[in-house]
């Protein structure tokens, strides 16, 4: 166990050593501010503070991790050996950055609270973030940072032994709306072929037809394939299925559906199943319940895990009502439009509210790829190396990779080309990692 001392043990340092030594590097951490203690206890140890006490491992402290509320800190990121890093300490620092404080700022994603440009949506942008703006989006740098510190470690304690994690994958498939042309009923299915008609696209009105007679399979109607692949892997897929109501932004199918009732409990017997929170249930609580009973009353057991639609996160009010529902894990941390980390993170790590200056037990799966954003490269072999780098971005700290596919991606047609030779490459990525 490592020993920490601090002059001052608060929230957000509780917060942030756990996640950097426990979860990442595999270190149970302990804090004490007695200076008896601390010069008391002759093996593991470490102070954080502003001068060091002896000849102890020493990382001078930045105020973020002491304060309380938000602030305009000084954001000044400069490059550091092979990444980047921010909140400068000094070289008598054993490291020249506050690396703690650094990752409380992007995993409490701060910057996000405060005054920012929202897109269409209603979202926080990935041109609106540190990341972005200094180019360091694409690694997962609090993990960099975390094994950073782990060299200074073992440096001065040779004999301690860390544990060692593995690299892994947790796939996430996305739906909005199972199929395209069955079960819309018939106003909606009467105005899709008006529309079919008016844009003179016969090829899809001929298509819908040969679906809605049983001649050919909906194209959304990828779950087979899905399911294969998934008897084929040792990690379980995360589906998040839309039951919300019919709405501006969600055209989903009605859960009071039989057959799409089935498919949810057929895809949950090999799978594991959440709610994909609708739009106006983001932002309202009465909603986002009703939705959570119903899916509740789908898969027979309590709702666990929840993705929202559009990826729209309105920090803090979702999170802290997913909480309130006790919902266990979220998987909207990402963005729709940018490959990269927007937590900086590729470990899991929980919701921590700035405003009340706690950790809630709400667990964020931050994703690091969406296939909206792979579409952004045009060849097929830009699409591989840019989905590679991540993934080897990932497997360079032995992270959890979290990709986002939809049901639709798999229909091979039109933009989608090509997909299902993406998805191979990442459930192929663990071959080497077992």
């Amino acid at each position: 166990m490592l020993l920490v001392y601090t002059h001052k043990i608060t929230p957000r340092i509780n917060f942030t050593f756990k996640h950097l030594c426990t979860r990442i590097l595999g270190i149970p951490v302990r804090f004490t501010t007695t200076i008896e203690e601390f010069i008391a206890h002759d093996s593991f140890k470490m102070s954080y503070t502003k001068k060091p006490l002896g000849n102890e491992v020493f990382i001078r402290s930045h105020d973020l991790l002491f304060e309380q509320g938000l602030s305009d800190p000084d954001l000044n990121v400069t490059k550091w050996e092979d990444t980047k890093c921010f909140f400068f300490t000094g070289d008598k620092s054993a490291i020249p950055f506050d690396v703690f404080a650094a990752s409380f700022y992007l995993l409490s994603r701060y910057e996000e609270y405060l005054p920012h440009v929202k897109d269409e949506y209603g979202r926080y942008g990935a041109h609106e973030s540190l990341a972005y703006k200094h180019n360091f989006l694409k690694e997962p740098v609090v993990d960099i940072w975390a094994y950073k510190f782990k060299s200074v470690l073992e440096a001065n304690y040779p004999n301690v032994e860390f544990p060692k994690r593995k690299y892994s994958i947790k796939p996430v498939i996305d739906v909005p709306a199972p199929y395209d042309f069955k079960l819309k009923g018939l106003m909606r299915t009467l105005g899709g072929n008006i529309k079919d008609l008016f844009a003179f696209n016969f090829k899809k009105l001929y298509y819908r037809q040969m679906v809605l007679f049983g001649l050919k399979r909906d194209p959304y109607d990828t779950f087979k394939y899905i399911l294969n692949k998934q008897k084929q892997t040792g990690f379980k897929f995360h589906f998040f299925f839309l039951i919300g109501d019919f709405s501006t932004y969600d055209k989903g199918i009605s859960a009071l559906r039989k057959d799409y009732v089935s498919l949810i409990k057929s895809v949950a017997d090999y799978c594991r199943v959440g709610l994909k929170v609708s739009y106006f249930a983001i932002e309202d609580k009465s909603i986002l319940k009703k939705e959570q009973q119903q899916m509740e009353g789908i898969i027979n057991t309590s709702l666990l895990e929840t993705r929202n639609s559009f990826s729209k996160l309105n920090l803090p009010d979702l999170y802290r009502n997913l909480v309130e529902l006790e919902v266990q894990d979220d998987y909207t941390m990402g963005y729709v439009n940018e490959l990269g980390f927007r937590a900086g993170t590729c470990t899991p790590f929980f919701f921590y509210d700035l405003d009340y200056e706690v950790q809630t037990p709400l667990r964020i799966n931050s994703y690091h790829v969406i296939d909206s954003a792979l579409l952004k490269n045009v060849s097929l072999l830009d699409k591989k190396e840019s989905l590679q780098y991540i993934i080897n971005q990932v497997k360079r700290v032995n992270g959890e990779f979290v990709p986002v596919f939809h049901n639709y991606t798999f229909s091979g047609m039109g933009q989608w080309k090509h997909f299902k030779e993406l998805f191979n490459i990442i459930l192929d990525s663990t071959e080497n990692d077992k």
